[in-house]
C-alpha cells in the first residue's frame, strides 16, 4: 500500500507538471456545443513565459470551409508562434452551414472564449491581434471594424453582428491590431470595384455568403462589408494584396485602405508586384512584415498601459 501511494503521488505530480508545460491544445470547443465548426486550436511558443500575447489566424475558403483551422495555423500561425505569440486558430461556420452573419458571430465568439479562458491557456489578453487570408482576411477585417457593433441596420435589413454564440458573452470581442491578406471588403463591387455587380452569379461565393444574388441584396451585402463599420476608434491595420490577384481584385484592398485613412485609422497597405491570390504574397518576406507590425502594436499597447 505504501508503494502504491508513492506511485500515485508521483503520477499525479507528473501529470500536473505536464499540464503546466503543455504547449498546444486541439479541438477546443468555443461555443459549448459538439460542432466541429466551433472548434479551435491553440499553439504556444516553446520559450517559457508566464503568458503570451495572442493572435487569431483565420483560414480562407471562399467561406465554404468549416474545418480548415489547420491551414491557417500552418501558414500564418507558424511565423507568429516563432516570434513569441500564442496563436489561436478557430473554425467557423461555412456559407453552406449558415449564411452571414454566422461567420463573424463565430469569430467574435472565439475571441470572447480566448478572454474567458486566458489564465487556463497562458494567454495575455491585454493584446489580441487577428489576421486572415482571402475570406479569412474579410473576417479578420470585419472583426476589427465592427468592434462594439451589435444590431446594425442598412436600409430595411438588420443583422446581429456580435451574436451570442457560446457562454462567454460578458467578455469583449475587440481586437488590438489587424492584418488582412487580400480579403474582400466590399462584396457589392467584388468584380471590379465599380458600381454594379458584374459577373457575380447566384451561386458565387459572395452570393452564397449572404444567401441570395448580390444584385438583389445590396443592403445585406453592406452589412457583410468591413468598410461599412469603419470609424476613428478602429484598431490599426496592415493590408497585403498582390497586384495580379485573379480572384479578389486589388481594388478591394484599395477601398479598405482609403476608407481607413479617411477615418484617420492607421493603415499600411503593401502592394505585392506580380502577387496572385496567395502565391507571391504569402511568403517569408511578408510574414516578417506581419510579425514586425504585430510587435510594434504590442509595444505601443504596453507603453500606453505603463
Amino acid at each position: 500500500m505504501k508503494y502504491y501511494s508513492i506511485f500515485l503521488f508521483l503520477f499525479i505530480c507528473t501529470n500536473c507538471f505536464a499540464q503546466q508545460n503543455k504547449k498546444s491544445w486541439k479541438d477546443l470547443n468555443y461555443a459549448g456545443d459538439t460542432m466541429v465548426y466551433h472548434d479551435l486550436d491553440i499553439q504556444l511558443p516553446e520559450k517559457a513565459e508566464a503568458n503570451y500575447p495572442v493572435i487569431l489566424v483565420i483560414y480562407g475558403s471562399a467561406w465554404f470551409g468549416d474545418n480548415l483551422k489547420g491551414t491557417a495555423m500552418q501558414t500564418l500561425g507558424k511565423p507568429l508562434v516563432a516570434a513569441g505569440f500564442a496563436v489561436v486558430s478557430p473554425n467557423h461556420r461555412s456559407s453552406k452551414d449558415s449564411v452571414f452573419p454566422a461567420q463573424i458571430n463565430d469569430i467574435k465568439a472565439a475571441i470572447r472564449f480566448v478572454r474567458a479562458n486566458a489564465a487556463k491557456y497562458q494567454l495575455d489578453t491585454s493584446f489580441i491581434g487577428i489576421t486572415g487570408f482571402s475570406s479569412g482576411g474579410h473576417l479578420a477585417a470585419l472583426a476589427g471594424t465592427s468592434e462594439a457593433v451589435k444590431n446594425y441596420s442598412v436600409g430595411k435589413v438588420t443583422e446581429d453582428i456580435e451574436g451570442r454564440v457560446g457562454q462567454n458573452n460578458r467578455f469583449s470581442s475587440n481586437v488590438d491590431a489587424v492584418v488582412d491578406w487580400f480579403g474582400p471588403t466590399d462584396i457589392r463591387v467584388i468584380d471590379s470595384c465599380r458600381s454594379g455587380a458584374g459577373y457575380i452569379t447566384p451561386n458565387s461565393p459572395e452570393a452564397m455568403l449572404i444567401g441570395g444574388p448580390i444584385q438583389n441584396n445590396f443592403d445585406k451585402c453592406a452589412l457583410a462589408n468591413p468598410i461599412t463599420y469603419i470609424d476613428r476608434s478602429d484598431p490599426p491595420f496592415l493590408i497585403f494584396h498582390g497586384d495580379n490577384d485573379p480572384l479578389v481584385p486589388i481594388c478591394q484592398s484599395e477601398l479598405l485602405h482609403a476608407a481607413l485613412q479617411k477615418a484617420k485609422v492607421f493603415s499600411k497597405f503593401v502592394i505585392v508586384p506580380g502577387g496572385q491570390h496567395g502565391p507571391g504574397v504569402m511568403e517569408d518576406k511578408y510574414y516578417s512584415m506581419m510579425v514586425d507590425f504585430f510587435n510594434e502594436q504590442l509595444n505601443l499597447e504596453r507603453n500606453i498601459s505603463k
